[in-house]
């Protein structure tokens, strides 16, 4: 899953960002709350790390902006600001939870990871289709109770079609889980992955389908 890191302190957002990636999370980082308004208009994450001094205004009005419109991004809030009455305003303004600098690693993915495991919320230890289970800790796949091994790009896409089995998932949000803002992405680049993903998964047995719905996307499903 894609993350949206948003802080303005260059070193604290690199060792977030290191250990939400040695946890199995991808990131993206921004410093202020222009850049948030913009990775979050363009890019579909999972979840938000949002600090509240921003330097072009504060991360609560950020905050406020996403529920307004009725946007559902989970939303952890990180910042210097720990009392009573800083948390109840964050906590209604829309924030999901609120944890206070200096903090632990381990604390802020606990928090994360409760947030993401909420009804409707995008995070299970395993997700599985037929005889295909995908280990979202480990970033494990197994086939018949076999581990394989699937490449990291492959393996990203198969996280996204897995965690929205039967429905489709749009181009667009594929591509945005791979890259999030990582620049500039070769057209075809999504199709490439996918075919090379329905070939890696045949190889190995997997009874599982990956249906092109052309113009909007995929779907993954069993294998009739």
């Amino acid at each position: 899953m894609r993350l949206l890191i948003v802080e303005d302190n260059a070193e604290l957002s690199r060792l977030v960002a290191g250990g939400l990636a040695a946890a199995g999370y991808q990131s993206d980082i921004v410093g202020s709350a222009a850049e948030a308004r913009e990775a979050v208009s363009s890019v579909s994450y999972a979840a938000m790390i949002l600090d509240l001094g921003l330097p072009d205004g504060d991360g609560l009005s950020v905050l406020r902006e996403l529920r307004l419109k009725m946007e559902p991004l989970p939303v952890l809030v990180l910042t210097a600001r720990g009392g009573l009455q800083d948390r109840v305003s964050g906590l209604r303004s829309g924030a999901d939870d609120y944890l206070a600098k200096p903090f632990a690693m381990e604390e802020l993915i606990a928090r994360l990871e409760a947030i993401l495991r909420r009804p409707g919320q995008l995070l299970g230890r395993s997700l599985s289709l037929a005889n295909l289970v995908y280990d979202t800790e480990s970033r494990q796949i197994f086939v018949d109770d076999q581990p394989r091994i699937i490449s990291a790009r492959e393996t990203s896409v198969l996280e996204i079609l897995l965690r929205r089995q039967g429905r489709v998932v749009p181009k667009k949000n594929v591509e945005d889980h791979i890259f999030g803002l990582d620049g500039e992405v070769a057209s075809n680049a999504v199709e490439v992955y996918v075919s090379r993903l329905r070939k890696q998964l045949a190889e190995h047995g997997a009874k599982v389908v990956i249906h092109t719905i052309r113009g909007v996307g995929y779907l993954m499903d069993v294998e009739k």
